[in-house]
């Protein structure tokens, strides 16, 4: 019984881990590195919350893919630009970002704190 105990604790702290911890080549920005990237024109914008939470609050330029698209709409991405994605607290952006380097991006930024910490 011990043996099963140990797994299930192995198994839940590395789920925690992968959960939290930044997937390989995804870099953290805060809001603010975040505005002053807006004004370049060869990093693409994503804001992957849902197209409700996206019209009710959005900025410029983000375009919105939701999360439950990015699969089939990642095509749409230059693989060579830089990605930042967005989302409302930073939670679903990092799981994009880890999609999308699986994917083959090779610069993928994650807004911390997300639309909520906008200001």
């Amino acid at each position: 019984m011990e043996v099963v105990q140990w797994i299930i604790i192995i198994f839940a702290v590395a789920f925690i881990i992968n959960r939290f911890i930044p997937a390989k080549g995804v870099t953290n920005i805060t809001v603010q590195e975040a505005k002053n990237k807006i004004k370049d024109k060869n990093i693409q914008f994503v804001d992957v919350r849902t197209q409700g939470e996206y019209k009710s609050n959005h900025r410029k330029p983000f375009k919105n893919i939701p999360l439950s698209h990015v699969a089939q709409k990642s095509g749409e991405l230059d693989k060579d630009k830089e990605v930042v994605i967005i989302c409302q607290s930073g939670m679903r952006s990092m799981k994009v970002a880890k999609i999308l380097k699986k994917q083959g991006f090779e610069k993928v930024a994650n807004v911390k704190g997300g639309m909520g910490a906008w200001v």
